[in-house]
């Protein structure tokens, strides 16, 4: 207990930081988990894109820089956006990853238009705005923590008490839809979840590194296991690791930004990942490949020392 209490009086704001990191890296990482699955990665980007124009309106319209309000515009900002991309696809025959790329860099600039109107209205507030763009984790206070932990606490509640309809979501939609399941009710709320798990890591790793934030840990994740159950608790491990990974490196060294570190951390753990996954890793790959070719061999040389006694 002296030690705990040391700890946190002496490292009091790291500790806050490496606890939001941490959770916001086990929700991202646990839904990004679908949207690897899907195909749907770049959607993440989209959303987190999507979110800045509402931030921006938030603070126009309250001119209050309350987490809670401009959280709760970034997650309409996005799921609109989300929406519209959805709608374009299916009643346009513009491609999927045409809508993502419009909608993307629309909503991206009108967000900075925005932001660019904001500083220039002189409004003494909005100091730090700008930060949603590339993130200041070590902005992250004890009520942003809270707001992460309750907010992806409930998303992964939801997830599990739906674990069975957003499984056959993924992988058989079309029996899914053939037994009765609503697919487009479950596709935005699957959507839904996403969003608010980016809008939760906009203020630690920022718009426009947040998608990685989404992705990183179930690429991960994905090399490890074919189980879904086990990639998501996979993934959430990596998050919630780099998160924390990140914190104390950017706080170790000086000048080093938080959330870009724990986006490196969490793409040096889809590296180690890639290499060394049983089954999947490059490593594993190129021992049963010089396995497989050597067997080649010895059975062509028996072939061409004793061709009638392999041929009876």
């Amino acid at each position: 207990m002296q030690f705990i209490s040391y700890l946190f009086q002496n490292y009091y704001t790291l500790i806050i930081v490496a606890i939001g990191a941490a959770l916001l890296g086990a929700v991202s990482g646990a839904l990004g988990t679908y949207a690897v699955l899907r195909r749907q990665s770049l959607l993440g980007d989209a959303i987190s894109h999507a979110a800045l124009p509402g931030i921006a309106l938030a603070f126009l319209l309250t001119g209050s820089k309350t987490p809670l309000i401009l959280v709760l515009g970034a997650a309409i900002a996005g799921w609109v956006g989300t929406l519209i991309i959805l709608s374009i696809v299916r009643l346009t025959r513009i491609k999927y990853d045409s809508a993502l790329a419009l909608v993307l860099s629309t909503f991206f600039g009108f967000g900075l238009v925005l932001l660019t109107f904001i500083q220039r209205t002189g409004n003494a507030n909005q100091a730090g705005l700008d930060t949603f763009i590339f993130g200041q984790a070590a902005t992250i206070l004890e009520r942003d923590v809270l707001i992460i932990g309750i907010l992806g606490g409930v998303a992964l509640v939801i997830v599990f008490i739906l674990w069975k309809e957003l499984k056959l979501l993924i992988f058989d939609e079309g029996f899914a839809a053939s037994i009765g399941f609503p697919i487009r009710t479950l596709d935005i709320l699957l959507t839904s979840l996403l969003v608010i798990a980016i809008v939760l890591g906009l203020q630690a790793v920022g718009a426009v590194l947040m998608s990685a934030m989404i992705v990183a840990p179930a690429v991960a994740a994905r090399q490890w296991t074919n189980k879904l159950n086990l990639m998501v608790v996979l993934a959430a491990g990596f998050g919630a690791f780099a998160g924390v990974c990140g914190t104390i490196i950017s706080s170790s060294v000086t000048d080093i930004p938080t959330g870009p570190m724990i986006i490196l951390c969490a793409a040096f753990f889809v590296s180690i990942s890639i290499a060394f996954a049983p089954k999947r890793g490059l490593i594993w790959n190129g021992i049963r490949q010089r396995k497989n070719r050597r067997s080649l061999k010895l059975a062509a040389r028996r072939v061409l020392e004793h061709p009638q006694k392999e041929i009876d």
